[in-house]
């Protein structure tokens, strides 16, 4: 498996990336009970729009996955979404995503708080769960952080 850049400009790439994020979204609606995630119902002209930086998983010369992010004001990464084909869920596709990311920069992510899953993913590779949230009714999000190495 390989991780490259994608650029969202490339019609095949951009609708690539749409169709695993609404098959993976599908997934987390169910487990987490609530279909109103936004990215579920977002246009792939509103999703190339964001600004975001994006990397896939590639196997083959198929996109497995993929993770999107946006820098934070102190040198962080914010992940916005990680998501796997349902096809290649449980073979290491969303850790080798992660495992990208450079280790000495901070890292935050959210996920739907019963999706065990994610949660289970999160603590293996060695966040921290921070709080709980509600950001509409119905829906409990876990928040996750990883320090840069360079942290204190």
């Amino acid at each position: 498996m390989r991780i490259r850049l994608l650029d969202l400009d490339d019609d095949a790439v951009a609708e690539a990336v749409h169709r695993i994020g609404r098959a993976a979204y599908a997934v987390e609606a169910e487990i987490i009970g609530f279909d109103g995630i936004p990215a579920l119902r977002e246009s792939l002209a509103e999703m190339r729009v964001r600004e975001l930086s994006w990397v896939g998983a590639v196997s083959e010369g198929t996109l497995a996955g993929f993770l999107a992010w946006e820098e934070t004001g102190e040198g962080g990464v914010c992940v916005d979404r990680l998501c796997v084909d349902p096809g290649w869920f449980r073979r290491g596709v969303a850790s080798a995503l992660l495992g990208w990311l450079p280790d000495d920069r901070a890292v935050t992510v959210t996920t739907g708080a019963a999706n065990g899953p994610a949660v289970a993913l999160y603590e293996r590779l060695g966040f921290a769960r921070g709080d709980d949230f509600s950001p509409v009714p119905g829906l409990r999000m876990a928040s996750f952080s990883r320090p840069g190495s360079g942290a204190p």
